[in-house]
């Protein structure tokens, strides 16, 4: 029976495995979890030094047992899991035993590493394969005996989401779930503190926080971010600093003094349980016990926000009005219908990028039509929409089930849209809330309709908001919606709708969304009330309108709201949309998208390939691709430079760019011209390292700049690499390595290329080298990341 997990106190985490395995001598190259069925005794002696150092929690050396990292390695999962709980569990025993006291206070925590996959639409991995992958290893985690479950060294949200659902819902288990973070305070996919708390703490995750990443000293400033938002107790395992070489040595350069020290401002600020990652040792860990000892957890108190999350960005709801676009909904729309039925989702997705283009901060997304797969085609449209635009989704449905699958796949925390006062809409879509940690629209009709009055309307939203506590769903989880009637048929009830939205402020201090243009069916000049009407209700209280971006003079009315009501702070905002002598007045219709360029950086990649196809009636391919292709990756670098567009943007533009290029290669082909490459380049992770994400964005970007890349792939034999480059007569060879382990085998390999082909220059690139490092095992060139690369 699982350990009882006690977060009143400070709970202590041992060390990094690999750098001790290191020093018993475990050798480049060889997998860690092979010590669990090889050398159980080694890592019993791992723990047992953690546990002499004050560690109350043991990680089992599991990091990389999972289906993708152990394939072709001979080992069986179900064997390492298994025994690395069983050695843990003895570890403790035996030192309890030798004490004279029970081990009820150590705890066995299941260790879950990244799969080492891109996940779609960047990737090739589903959502799907990846929560499969996960639900095998905490099932046999669990049936083992582990005490809790910890998912680490997460770089994508996404996969961090598919891991703590796996782990919720295959395990009776606490589930922790710590993210890496880089120096621009973001993960590798663009998530921030922010983002990462709102998305994993609604999932459901025991405690969250950060791990691995950078020094103590660096991500303090990251932890101070993340204890804003977390209600949920805070996590936090740094490296030992970052890793030098000395000699032929990796040495990690945060002492256990320094590394206490930090762990004290860590604990003085709210962390409640702390740990090491990467090069710290049971030396770190008793020196962090030490410094805690007589401290107490400092209590933090976390306001609770009502916020919806992309992977990359939160939208918080209270201040400045924030604007729901309402053009991906098909009720009156028929050319939307008509892209619905053919399944024509390009139409979709200019759709979501013309309206974040102009604005909006949140996409409504419905695509209820008779006839039509709602559920299959709500689950493709999201996992599209959400490769090209980085705002979060309300999922707009009165299918329960189309929402449960579409909220599950989704990439963030999405507003469902909705639940009303009935009892079987209640029933149905509540427990889908609290399940998937969503927001909620609440409708406020009820079995007899939509009510006359403001006060109808008010007693229904409290009865909605009254049954969701029930299911353990607070109110800042729920955005009432007074609904709008039209006023050329219920013109009475349109006052009714504004006065109950002041009374729901009032009386229920929850956020609002009301659907504006409803009020003008069927009168003329519609824009002229809607905007109207608008400034009405938000007057009364209105967060989150319902509305169409691409509306110039709604867009100007929710500007100026916000300007008056002291939310556009010295009207920097309003000034910034209305200085300029043209600023338009005017409703206007989406802008064509003729740009090659623009067509890139929205990641569309079929109006990309249209595109070219009729650039190609004008001038040559190799043009089009110096005038357009490669000024937009160049474009996409910058803003991910400047902290503006993140990884999947970058790889989305990539892959635009990858089929517009294909165009270019059939037009060069059948006109018999030769495409001029740039040059051949062999790319592969070497041998003993498992990690290929990092490689396989840099052979995305070469690609795309018109490069030959021969990628070898991952765990690649010395021999293998130098046959290549010499088969091939490349002049550059890419190598990559992740881990402190297998750098090691990154010198041996350039030593022999340095050998056998002396005329190839040499790039490594990697999580655990840095400049000085290259240049020490003797490479020619360092890329930081694809970009620099």
């Amino acid at each position: 029976m699982p350990r009882k997990l006690n977060l009143d106190e400070f709970l202590i985490f041992d060390g990094a495995m690999g750098t001790m395995l290191q020093s018993y001598g475990m050798k480049a190259g060889v997998l860690p979890e092979s010590y669990n069925l090889e050398r159980a005794e080694v890592i019993a002696g791992i723990h047992s030094a953690y546990l002499e150092a004050g560690a109350r929690v043991l990680t089992t050396n599991t990091f990389n047992a999972n289906r993708f990292k152990l394939a072709g390695t001979g080992l069986k999962q179900a064997a390492v899991i298994r025994t690395a709980v069983e050695i843990a569990r003895w570890t403790a025993e035996e030192y309890a035993d030798l004490r004279g006291e029970g081990d009820a206070d150590i705890l066995v925590a299941l260790d879950i590493g990244p799969l080492g996959q891109l996940m779609k639409p960047y990737g090739t991995l589903s959502f799907d394969e990846a929560y499969a992958a996960f639900a095998e290893q905490i099932r046999a985690g669990a049936a083992a005996g582990a005490d809790l479950i910890l998912i680490e060294t997460m770089s994508d949200l996404y996969e961090a989401k598919a891991a703590v659902l796996a782990a919720r819902e295959n395990a009776d288990l606490p589930v922790f779930c710590t993210m890496t973070f880089q120096e621009d305070g973001r993960t590798l996919t663009g998530a921030d503190p922010l983002t990462m708390a709102n998305v994993l703490q609604s999932l459901g995750a025991t405690a969250l926080g950060i791990n691995c990443s950078l020094g103590p000293k660096e991500i303090m400033p990251l932890v101070h971010e993340l204890l804003k938002f977390a209600h949920v107790p805070v996590i936090v395992q740094p490296n030992a600093g970052l890793p030098r070489l000395v000699g032929e040595e990796t040495v990690f350069q945060t002492t256990p003094a320094e590394f206490a020290a930090y762990g004290r401002e860590l604990a003085e600020a709210g962390v409640r349980i702390l740990g090491g990652c990467c090069g710290t040792t049971p030396a770190h860990i008793k020196a962090l016990r030490n410094e805690l000892a007589g401290l107490k957890p400092a209590t933090t108190k976390v306001p609770r926000l009502t916020a919806a999350s992309s992977g990359t960005t939160t939208v918080t709801l209270g201040g400045p009005v924030k604007i729901i676009g309402e053009r991906l909904n098909p009720s009156g729309k028929r050319r939307l219908q008509k892209a619905l039925r053919e399944g024509d989702l390009d139409y979709l997705l200019r759709e979501a990028v013309d309206q974040q283009d102009h604005g909006a901060h949140i996409l409504d997304l419905n695509v209820g039509l008779p006839g039509i797969d709602e559920q299959a085609v709500m689950v493709k449209a999201i996992q599209e929409i959400q490769g090209v635009v980085n705002l979060p989704l309300q999922i707009d449905s009165v299918n329960p089930e189309a929402i449960e699958a579409a909220v599950r796949v989704y990439n963030g925390r999405p507003i469902i849209n909705s639940v009303n006062g009935e009892a079987k809409s209640l029933a149905a879509i509540l427990p889908i809330v609290k399940k998937y940690g969503c927001l909620v629209v609440a409708l406020t009709l009820d079995e007899r309709g939509i009510p006359k009055t403001a006060a109808e309307r008010l007693a229904i939203a409290e009865r909605i908001i009254e049954t969701a506590a029930g299911y353990g769903i607070p109110k800042e989880d729920i955005i009432v919606d007074c609904l709008v009637l039209t006023a050329s048929a219920q013109q009475q009830e349109v006052q009714e709708t504004v006065k109950a939205l002041r009374l729901v402020k009032e009386k229920l201090g929850v956020k609002t969304t009301l659907g504006v243009s409803n009020v003008s069916f069927g009168f003329p000049a519609r824009d002229l009330l809607n905007r109207t009407f608008l400034a009405a209700a938000l007057a009364a209280g209105l967060d989150a309108p319902i509305m169409n971006p691409l509306d110039a003079e709604m867009r100007a009315t929710v500007q100026a709201f916000n300007v008056l009501w002291n939310h556009d702070r010295d009207g920097q905002e309003f000034i910034a949309a209305h200085s300029a002598p043209e600023a338009p007045t005017k409703a206007r219709p989406a802008p064509e998208r003729t740009d090659l360029t623009k067509i890139v950086l929205a990641g569309l990649k079929e109006e990309a390939a249209g595109r070219v196809r009729e650039l190609l009636k004008e001038e040559d391919g190799l043009s089009i691709v110096d005038r357009y292709l490669i000024p937009a990756l160049d474009r996409v670098g910058e803003g991910c430079e400047k902290g503006e567009l993140f990884l999947p943007q970058l790889i989305q533009a990539a892959e635009t760019v990858k089929r517009a290029f294909a165009v270019i290669k059939e037009d060069l082909a059948k006109n018999k011209t030769a495409a001029a490459g740039k040059g051949k380049i062999v790319i592969a992770t070497v041998k003993g390292d498992v990690h290929d994400i990092g490689k396989n964005i840099v052979k995305i970007l070469l690609e795309n700049y018109g490069f030959d890349v021969y990628d070898l792939g991952k765990d690649v034999p010395v021999e293998h690499i130098v046959e290549k480059v010499r088969q091939e007569e490349a002049p550059l060879v890419g190598l990559s390595a992740l881990m402190t382990t297998t750098v090691k085998n990154m010198e041996e390999t350039i030593k022999a290329l340095r050998h056998h082909c002396p005329e190839a220059k040499i790039m490594v690139g990697g999580a655990v080298l840095t400049a000085d490092y290259a240049q020490k095992i003797g490479a020619d060139f360092y890329g930081k990341d694809a970009r620099e690369a």
